[in-house]
Parts: structure tokens; C-alpha cells; sequence
């Protein structure tokens, strides 16, 4: 092979399509200056800083010493699958059966799954936004076409009846979005959410893929609606959701789906050819998750009082806009306000640059909300201590009045 052919040439286009996740890409990076002997302050990973419930791991080790250690059926134990069709009716009001359910590696995965069983080439599927960075790239895999709707800052970031109706045409497929949401932490109320549906029960070939993975993660009085338990729309609702985020569990790698038989079967079809069943330890441990949830609890509000922390912070930083989030654990401040601003040296253009300046100075890593759909935000992560938030915002704040 000539040395003069490129490499990244013989990779298939559809990976070379691909654009590399902005949450990772900002974490490695973070990583290299920190190899450098810099004292970074990493805020660019959704995942919880807390450990695994203890009840949890001793099923898990239970799981092991039992000999727990065989290939799985490829939608899930059928413990699990019981044990997720009962917290869906308990929870939620969804009334699914174990056969509704299937069991993945990862929501991330499952919406993946998702994806590429109901969508052909060239359908459109509508994306609520500011959305997840993987959304509009797992379409992209599909060969559909990612059709971005955006929520106003002043609507804090959700989008209406009336944007998702015009948004819709005869290419529609599947109408895509997270409550709580990464990256905003927004949250759909229930009177939000049935106007919604109420939207797209009119359109009776397009479907709703709902990833709740920050379910527990709801600041809200009147706390988690799921948009599946609207009758008139069940059968056309894809809920996703996982252990990661409620459970710090983001190692264990577990998430699952709720679906009508023919969309689970349907997933379960492709697993069984590309992945097969996930982890036979992590699904045992799972099993027992629900029967403590004082941990999920203990972690909500250690959240709400990050939040607290850091809007109040973030308040205290010039020109920067902030919402108050609902949910999850993230800020999303607008700072568009330092855009064409320079240091003397540089010049800001995005939020983008303006994160890769903020590491390169400030050693602080945060993740520009150009890969969610807001170019004008960017992503704080509130999953680290009281001392590291204070710490970063303050030499945020100190590194923004150098720009002029």
C-alpha cells in the first residue's frame, strides 16, 4: 500500500460521515492537559460522581460467586425484564409486558437500536433541541435525515405545539427528545407533553422515541410525566431508559426499552446480530436496583444543591444568560455576550472556541453547545464537589475579564 494513501480514506464513508462526540472529545482532552501537570477541573462528562448503590454491588458480587456467567438471552433475564415492566407500571403508568421490554448495553444503545429499526433512508426524523450530542449522528448511521427543531432560551429551551406541527412533513418518522434533558436539564411538564402528543397523534405514522434517563434527576413539584402513558399515542412511544445517571451505574453499561411487541422484536433482531445480550452480572445486579431507592434520593439532592451553587455563580459572571434547570445535572449558559471579544491574542467566534480557550486558560473543561444544537451555550456539568464548582466558576469568571 502506498504510504501516500491516506488511512482514513479506507475507512467506509458512513464513518468517516461520523463527527466525533463533543462530550468525549473535550474529556480527552481535558485528560492530555491534565497529563501535562495542569490542575484541570473537568466538567464536561454526564456521568454521576457518586458510587453505585451498595445494595446493588452485593448483587452483583452475589452474581459472581453464584456463577452467574453465561451468554444471556439477547433481550434481557427475564428477572430483569419482569422487574423493568413492573417499575414502568408502578412509575410511570406504562403497561407493558416483559416481552415489551428489551434489554441493551447502555441507552445509548438502545436509542441506537432504535434507530436503525425504524428508519429508512431518507426519513426524517424531527429532534427536539438543544439535544444530546449522539442523536443527529445515530441518524446520520440510518441514513435518515436529522430535522432540528430548536427551544427558545426564553421558553427554557423546549419547543411548542406550534414548532413541532410546521416542523412535520410527509418524510417524517420519528420525533426524538430527552426530559430532563441533556444538555439543558429543561423539563416537559405533563400539560407540555400531552399538547405534544396531542400534535402527533394527528400524524398517525410517526413515532416518539422519549429517553427519560434522567428520570430521577427531576427538581419538579409534580416530579416525571412519561409521554407513554397517553393512551391515544402508547403504541407509537419508544420509552428509553437506563441505570446510568439515577443509579450511578454508567459502568455497568445498562439500559433498556419499552415498545409495542412488534418494535421489540424488532430490536431484539438486530442485538441478536450485532451485540447479543449485555452483561450477565450487571443484569443480575440490576435486578434488585428498585428495592432500595433512598440512594437515587440522596443523589437528587445533592444535585438541586449544585444547582444552586452554580446558577448563583454563574449569575455573579457579566454578560452571561442563565435559565434555572429542572432537572439533571447540568447548566447551560448563554455567552454569546464574549463572542468577537479577544483576549489580545485570540478572538472569540463560538462557544466552541470559547470552551477550548476557557481549558487552555482557565484549565477548566466544559463542552461548547455547538454539538447540541445552541451555539450560543455552552455545557456545565454540576456531577463534581461543592469545592471543584466553586473553584471553576471562579476561574471562569476570572478569565472572561480578560476578554475585551
Amino acid at each position: 500500500m502506498s504510504a501516500l494513501v491516506e488511512t482514513a480514506s479506507l475507512l467506509a464513508d458512513r464513518i468517516n460521515a461520523l463527527e466525533e462526540s463533543a462530550t468525549l472529545g473535550m474529556s480527552k482532552k481535558s485528560r492530555e492537559l491534565a497529563a501535562q501537570g495542569h490542575k484541570v477541573i473537568n466538567l464536561s462528562v454526564g456521568e454521576p460522581d457518586f458510587k453505585t448503590p451498595k445494595h446493588i454491588c452485593d448483587a452483583a458480587k452475589a452474581a459472581i460467586d453464584n456463577g452467574f456467567h453465561h451468554y444471556t438471552p439477547v433481550a434481557g433475564i427475564p428477572e430483569l425484564r419482569k422487574a423493568i415492566a413492573d417499575k414502568l407500571k408502578r412509575e410511570n403508568n406504562l403497561d407493558w409486558k416483559p416481552e415489551n421490554i428489551v434489554v441493551s448495553t447502555g441507552a445509548k444503545h438502545s436509542l441506537a437500536n432504535v434507530i436503525q429499526c425504524l428508519v429508512n433512508p431518507g426519513d426524517e426524523v424531527i429532534i427536539l433541541a438543544p439535544y444530546w450530542v449522539s442523536y443527529s449522528e445515530m441518524v446520520k448511521l440510518a441514513d435518515g435525515k436529522s430535522v432540528i427543531v430548536e427551544g427558545a432560551f426564553d421558553n427554557d429551551f423546549k419547543v411548542t405545539p406550534e414548532q413541532l406541527e410546521a416542523a412535520i412533513t410527509d418524510r417524517t418518522k420519528v420525533v426524538m427528545y430527552a426530559s430532563p434533558n441533556n444538555p439543558t436539564g429543561s423539563v416537559y411538564s405533563e400539560a407540555e407533553l400531552r399538547a405534544l402528543a396531542k400534535v402527533i397523534e394527528a400524524h398517525e405514522n410517526v413515532f416518539i422515541l422519549a429517553d427519560e434517563i434522567y428520570e430521577y434527576i427531576n427538581f419538579t413539584p409534580e416530579g416525571h410525566f412519561s409521554i407513554g402513558s397517553i393512551p391515544e399515542i402508547k403504541e407509537r412511544v419508544i420509552t428509553v431508559n437506563g441505570f446510568a445517571k439515577g443509579f450511578a451505574m454508567t459502568g455497568w453499561r445498562l439500559g433498556f426499552i419499552a415498545a409495542a411487541k412488534w418494535i421489540a422484536d424488532g430490536v431484539e433482531k438486530l442485538q441478536g446480530q450485532v451485540t447479543s445480550g449485555t452483561s450477565s452480572i450487571s443484569q443480575r445486579a440490576a435486578v434488585v436496583a428498585w428495592e432500595d431507592m433512598s440512594a437515587p434520593e440522596m443523589m437528587k439532592l445533592a444535585y438541586l444543591r449544585r444547582r444552586e451553587l452554580v446558577i448563583n455563580l454563574l449569575r455573579e459572571i457579566p454578560g452571561v444568560k442563565v435559565n434555572v434547570p429542572d432537572g439533571a445535572f447540568y447548566a447551560f449558559p448563554d455567552v454569546s455576550s464574549y463572542f468577537g471579544k479577544s483576549d489580545g491574542t485570540v478572538t472569540i467566534n463560538d462557544a466552541d472556541q470559547l470552551c477550548m480557550w476557557l481549558l487552555e486558560k482557565a484549565h477548566v473543561a466544559m463542552v461548547g453547545g455547538g454539538s447540541f444544537g445552541a451555539p450560543k451555550c455552552l455545557r456545565i456539568s454540576t456531577a463534581a464537589s461543592d469545592e471543584a464548582l466553586t473553584e471553576a466558576m471562579g476561574r471562569v469568571k476570572e478569565a472572561l475579564a480578560t476578554l475585551k
